[in-house]
């Protein structure tokens, strides 16, 4: 049975209980403003009863209440909810990342039309259509020079600011590394911690709302994903890595990458491998600078390679009226030195590659002649070699066609001599060099002695760039690569803007003379304008100008779009957590006021057991 002074214990408990959750509603207003923190409840229990099995039992049912006792403070917490804005977190911030800087980009080609380069372009080719009106015109080679020279600014200012725009990118990958190595850090500490306080019996809620939030800022960085074991072992992943595990976190480095402008590539502290992210702030910024930035220099790269050698390949065989000809209208750079585009690609002193950009055939052909021919040509594409088949009934025009419309990173047109020309374009893969011809076979004939561009067919005839001297396999004329980024660099040449007259309007006679009124030169040099030159997808000059404002706003846009439908998702998500987890005010104040009563309560129950025991012990004697 209980004793006489068992109401004082459970007054006391009824003390302590309500004073607990006192200080846990002041605990949750404390921190109403503090991030990540989660709203804390206490549960209490009443406490086990007085029984004893050995001692005589009244005749009544039911036990001695001893009152109540505080079981364990716990965060109100949605373990579900929490995952899926995990989940989602890394995609809200992937397009607000790529929203941020497609503005950017987007401000690079919103040009005032009178400094666009289109504008620019198309006052170039008026500048050569007024030159073969007035082949004479000295006024009308200095506009030819002048425009030209303010293309080729035009085109370097496009450039620059691409490529300011991908430092800028590339800065941002690196400053994401570091964040998520803290990050990784933190949240790996923090385990520890966890795992002491829940070894010792108690509710670690602080440090597990701390946690939370990191891994919340986490996910906004990268697409992780979280676990926990059996054991309590809490478990970060990303693409299938472990990233956390309990106390232990694993770093990235970044490491500069010869083969794309210098940028960083993110690896593996202790594996070195490099690092896959789809998703979040890391894998926006990677995709941004390795895919987007990368994909519109090297368009702009390809137009003007193409715009710069069909212009050269014209002015070197025409002459000025000076009668000085072989000049290039715009410098070129060639990536190696050796004629036939030797290049020592491992560094060990040997040559062991060939950089070539253009391959020319020797014979004429005629466009809507049936090649009469049947093989299957192969050249080098994005991930591996692609087969192109031709056929006798195919007109040489539909095969032409047909190699521009495969995979291959190589195009083909006639030129002005109705010649089959084979030239480079950027490469899709990193370790590949853009502008060079990697793999060119026939099985057949065609490019054999039908167009002139190799000198036999099969495999043992094939052009392969991965040796020295690989050219011996050509018949016809080529041309070397040339250095990386050729928009960054392209001018035109001083030694024709040394003296206008060199600007070769007309083609030299018989004697290797100008003759006056030739304007041949020019009038070919203009109707490049419209010409299918084959600028990687786009055949024209002016499709280059209208996909390349067209792609940028459409990429701008579904970014923009797909930041607002996931900040919508999130901003739901997030109002949902607060409404669970979240700090009241008002409600805490509410719980204040009704554990104060009860308090009061069980102050008033002391009193009263205690006047009780005085009546019983001082005054019952007398």
């Amino acid at each position: 049975m209980a004793n006489s002074f068992a109401a004082i214990e459970i007054g006391k408990r009824s003390l302590m209980a309500h004073s607990t959750q006192i200080n846990t509603a002041g605990h949750n207003i404390s921190n109403a403003d503090t991030e990540g923190y989660s709203r804390q409840r206490v549960q209490i229990k009443t406490f086990d009863p007085l029984y004893r099995p050995d001692l005589t039992r009244e005749e009544r049912p039911g036990q001695v209440g001893q009152g109540s006792s505080v079981e364990s403070i716990n965060r109100l917490r949605d373990e579900l909810l929490d995952q899926r804005i995990v989940a989602q977190s890394n995609q809200e911030t992937y397009w607000t990342t790529r929203e941020k800087y497609y503005t950017m980009i987007e401000q690079v080609y919103n040009e005032p039309d009178e400094i666009s380069i289109r504008t620019n372009m198309d006052k170039y080719w008026q500048s050569w259509q007024e030159l073969s009106v007035y082949p004479e015109s000295q006024a009308a080679r200095q506009a030819v020079v002048t425009r030209g020279e303010t293309l080729a600014e035009s085109i370097q200012q496009r450039y620059t600011a691409l490529s300011g725009i991908g430092n800028l990118i590339n800065g941002d990958i690196e400053a994401t590394v570091k964040q998520i190595n803290t990050i990784t850090k933190q949240i790996a500490e923090i385990n520890g911690e966890i795992v002491k306080v829940k070894a010792m019996g108690d509710n670690p809620n602080d440090l597990l709302d701390r946690r939370d939030l990191l891994v919340e800022k986490l996910s906004g960085l990268a697409n992780i994903t979280t676990d926990t074991r059996d054991n309590d072992e809490f478990m970060i992943h990303l693409e299938g890595n472990i990233l956390v595990q309990g106390h232990v976190a694993r770093n990235f480095e970044v490491e500069p990458m010869t083969d794309n402008n210098g940028y960083s590539r993110v690896i593996w502290s202790d594996t070195k491998n490099t690092v896959q992210v789809s998703g979040g702030t890391l894998g926006a910024l990677i995709e941004l600078r390795d895919v987007d930035i990368r994909n519109e220099v090297q368009t702009l790269n390809t137009v003007t390679m193409n715009f710069a050698d069909l212009v050269n390949d014209v002015h070197r065989n025409g002459i000025g009226m000076n009668n000085v000809t072989g000049l290039d209208f715009f410098v070129q750079h060639p990536f190696v030195t050796s004629v036939n585009g030797n290049y020592d690609r491992n560094g060990d002193g040997v040559d062991d590659h060939s950089y070539i950009f253009r391959f020319t055939g020797t014979n004429a052909l005629n466009p809507q002649e049936k090649v009469g021919l049947e093989g299957t040509m192969t050249f080098s594409g994005k991930s591996g070699n692609v087969n192109v088949p031709y056929h006798a009934t195919d007109t040489i025009e539909e095969v032409v066609a047909r190699i521009n419309d495969s995979d291959g990173e190589v195009k083909a047109y006639l030129d002005r001599e109705n010649r089959l020309v084979l030239k480079a374009t950027t490469s899709s893969a990193m370790e590949n060099p853009d502008f060079v011809i990697r793999h060119v076979e026939d099985s057949g004939m065609f490019l054999a002695s039908y167009s002139g561009i190799l000198q036999g067919s099969g495999a043992e005839n094939a052009y392969d760039f991965a040796q020295a001297d690989a050219v011996n396999s050509l018949r016809g004329e080529f041309a070397v690569a040339p250095v990386l980024n050729p928009a960054g660099y392209i001018a035109v040449n001083d030694a024709v803007k040394g003296d206008v007259l060199s600007v070769a309007a007309a083609y030299p006679n018989n004697q290797g003379k100008s003759m006056i009124g030739d304007a041949r030169a020019a009038v070919e040099i203009a109707s490049i304008r419209n010409t299918n030159v084959m600028i990687g997808k786009d055949r024209t000059f002016d499709d280059y100008f209208a996909n390349s404002v067209t792609n940028v706003g459409l990429k701008g846009e579904q970014a923009e779009m797909n930041m607002l439908s996931q900040n919508a998702i999130m901003d739901d998500l997030r109002n949902l957590r607060d409404s669970i987890s979240g700090v009241n005010i008002d409600e805490e104040l509410a719980e204040i006021i009704k554990f104060q009563h009860g308090y009061n309560a069980a102050a008033k129950f002391v009193s009263v057991i205690d006047q009780m025991l005085d009546t019983v012990i001082n005054r019952l004697g007398v």
